[in-house]
């Protein structure tokens, strides 16, 4: 079997479409393309195209998680919990079932990712307590359950949460400056913060403190 033709994809210029004996056969993208050292008159037997079509499917979804870590940090869990999502079979609009992934490209997919630093709990860990900070005052207590339920180990949390120049005490006075207003009592005003997870005790002393 020859490969025929070789072209750039309408919708994704990263991806190129592989014809085999005049006919569309698979897709790679461009790194894909020139690590293969595929051409135009390359020959190849039925093992060796269903290979290449193995790989195919390892670049849409090594493409697809890239993306996925790309609209924000995620942890290690987070991506595992995402790929595992996409072994699930699927239906298309015409009822043709469609094979989710293998646990062989699963398993490529999150090493590369890790291997080109795309993955890394204790970037995500650093991200999730700024950006919580920054959004929103919140408590360690709460954090530390927001990150263990993302999969993140103790020992990279504790270390994250030591490394943060933030305080419990810091963050509930500026809640209170911020959204004191918009109670009429100072109890209501302490329900919210312990709804954020902060302690009874220190919310009394904060709100005393910014009378």
């Amino acid at each position: 079997m020859k490969i025929t033709a070789i072209s750039p994809q309408v919708h994704d210029k990263n991806r190129v479409n592989v014809s085999i004996d005049g006919k569309y056969r698979f897709s790679l993208d461009i790194y894909q393309l020139l690590d293969l050292h595929i051409k135009v008159g390359s020959e190849y037997d039925e093992a060796q195209i269903a290979n290449l079509e193995q790989e195919s499917h390892f670049g849409k979804v090594y493409s697809r998680a890239l993306e996925y870590c790309l609209a924000r940090p995620r942890s290690s869990r987070e991506l595992k919990d995402y790929l595992y999502r996409k072994k699930r079979q699927t239906v298309d609009k015409k009822g043709v079932i469609k094979p989710g992934i293998t646990d062989s490209i699963v398993k490529r997919v999150l090493d590369r990712l890790v291997e080109k630093k795309y993955i890394n709990d204790e970037n995500f860990a650093r991200f999730w307590i700024e950006n919580r900070f920054v959004k929103k005052g919140v408590s360690q207590r709460r954090l530390k359950n927001e990150l263990k339920a993302k999969g993140v180990d103790d020992s990279i949390i504790e270390k994250m949460l030591a490394d943060s120049e933030r305080s419990d005490d810091d963050e509930i006075k500026k809640i209170i400056i911020k959204k004191r207003s918009r109670y009429d009592s100072d109890e209501k005003l302490a329900a919210y913060l312990m709804r954020l997870g902060f302690s009874y005790g220190d919310i009394k002393t904060a709100i005393e403190e910014t009378d």
